[in-house]
């Protein structure tokens, strides 16, 4: 384990995690409202954004799945240095981080089961961009519509078909992040 590994965490730990979680927390539940984040500093490539939601999300009893990329020793290290996480494959992981065609497919992640739901993976879909464009949301903790980039539909709209089972989903793009629950209907525009 490197140096780089042992850095890049919350400078002030109690008041960055309880930011970055108040704002995950409003991201999920406020789809498509976009929040910025702060305080972690994870190597390259992963984002800030990305990071930050590993710190507060991630933790022993939290497998995660480094996609494409991100799956470099560097990350690895840090990840596991922050957060004890264990690396797991796509099947068995509660968080998957990755640029969107990596993360594919969708069906090799755990979606819950009938009678726990609960037990689906969450992705943190890394994107270029992060804007209210591109797609229509509605449905729970939206009062009447919101726009937000996607980096497609169909799988989006198929996810939420499933409900209550399916995926959640964080974007992230630098700084910033937003969610999309499964049961979010989503439409082009």
């Amino acid at each position: 384990m490197d140096d780089q590994a042992l850095s890049g965490g919350f400078a002030d730990t109690p008041r960055e995690a309880a930011l970055a979680f108040r704002a995950a927390l409003t991201a999920m539940a406020r789809p498509g409202r976009i929040e910025a984040v702060a305080g972690a500093r994870p190597p390259a490539p992963l984002s800030v954004a990305a990071g930050t939601l590993l710190l507060v999300l991630a933790d022993p009893a939290t497998p995660v799945h480094l996609a494409g990329p991100l799956d470099r020793p560097e990350i690895r290290d840090w990840l596991r240095f922050h957060t004890g996480a264990p690396l797991s494959d796509r099947a068995g992981a509660v968080f998957a981080v990755g640029r969107w065609a990596d993360l594919l497919p969708l069906d090799a992640y755990s979606l819950g089961t009938p009678d726990y739901p609960d037990r689906s993976a969450t992705l943190i879909v890394e994107m270029d961009a992060l804007d209210a464009t591109g797609a229509r949301l509605t449905g729970p903790g939206i009062e009447t519509s919101h726009g937000l980039s996607l980096p497609e539909i169909a799988a989006f709209r198929a996810n939420r078909a499933r409900f209550p089972l399916g995926l959640d989903f964080f974007l992230t793009a630098g700084e910033r992040l937003a969610a999309l629950p499964r049961s979010t209907h989503v439409e082009a525009v």
